[in-house]
Parts: C-alpha cells; sequence; structure tokens
C-alpha cells in the first residue's frame, strides 16, 4: 500500500482545488481503497469541506528509479570524491 502511495504528487491548484498525480492503474486502485478516509482525515485537519479532488495519470513524471547500493555510493562520491579512494583502499562488497 505504502509502495504505491508513495509515488502519488499533490499539486495544489487553488483554495478547493487539489490534483494527484499518479504513475499507474494499479497505484490509484490501492488509494482508493483508503482515500475516503485520508480525505475526511485532511479536511478535518484543514478546516476545509469544500476541497475537491482532481486524479491525472502522469507516467513520465513520477517514475521510481531502483537504486542499487553501488549506485547509492556513486551518488556520495559525486558529493564528496574522498569516498572513492575510501573505496579504492578499503574496497567496499557493494554487490
Amino acid at each position: 500500500m505504502f509502495n504505491a502511495v508513495k509515488t502519488f504528487k499533490l499539486v495544489k491548484i487553488d483554495e478547493k482545488i487539489i490534483q494527484i498525480l499518479y504513475p499507474s492503474d494499479s497505484a490509484k486502485v490501492e488509494f482508493d481503497k483508503i482515500n475516503g478516509e485520508f480525505f475526511n482525515h485532511f479536511r478535518r485537519k484543514v478546516h476545509n469541506y469544500a476541497i475537491e479532488i482532481e486524479y491525472k495519470r502522469d507516467f513520465e513524471n513520477l517514475k521510481i528509479e531502483v537504486l542499487t547500493k553501488r549506485k547509492i555510493f556513486e551518488k556520495f562520491i559525486e558529493k564528496n570524491p574522498l569516498l572513492k579512494d575510501l573505496d579504492d583502499l578499503m574496497r567496499f562488497d557493494l554487490t
């Protein structure tokens, strides 16, 4: 359930409209199981019961990249090049 919903993006169009961008129909089906409870709680929390929800499928911008340990480490190396030297010295097992 969480994996399906974490790919969603909420966009505030105006004070009464929230657009929900979702990557796939299966993710929307998972969200539909809890959306009534979720939005009732949300409306109570913000004290705005006139909020309308619009759904829009967006496959391009909501893809999740699967990162291996090696790819994550390479991103850290971009931020701190000394990690490359440490990896060469210690020969980390990032498989």
